[in-house]
């Protein structure tokens, strides 16, 4: 089977989540750290050149890399997140008054965001974050 449209196709979609994770830096509705996973998925998908690319990027170093390769967060980062996730689930609540399983299920999906966050996800200072170690 020819995997070439498969391949043009992720590269596509690549430079899509790449754009929207990028504009996620500015506008806080959109998430940027999850974009900028699935462009790096896709360009793995799809080819080396443009993988190697985006994962040596300032981009990538600065919003994924210490996730990926730590698993974990800095408070800021954390903070962020939490607020834009919780900003846009409250426009969606009150935007349903008469909906009370969608009010409930968006409370319980809230609090669990919250809750691995906070308690799951480790927390690292800022300047570990970005490979800086200051001396004192």
């Amino acid at each position: 089977m020819n995997q070439k449209p498969f391949r043009f196709l992720w590269i596509l979609l690549g430079f899509f989540c790449l754009t929207f994770g990028t504009i996620g830096i500015i506008l806080p509705v959109l998430p940027t750290v999850p974009f900028y996973m699935a462009t790096a998925f896709c360009f793995a998908r799809s080819s080396r050149r443009l993988h190697d690319w985006f994962v040596s990027t300032k981009l990538y170093k600065k919003h994924l890399e210490s996730f990926l390769k730590e698993k974990a967060l800095s408070m800021r980062t954390k903070l962020r997140i939490s607020c834009m996730v919780t900003s846009m689930m409250a426009i969606s609540f009150l935007c349903m008054p008469d909906v009370l399983v969608g009010r409930v299920c968006l409370l319980v999906v809230w609090v669990w965001h919250l809750w691995y966050f906070f308690m799951r996800v480790k927390t690292v200072k800022e300047e570990k974050q970005w490979g800086i170690e200051l001396q004192k």
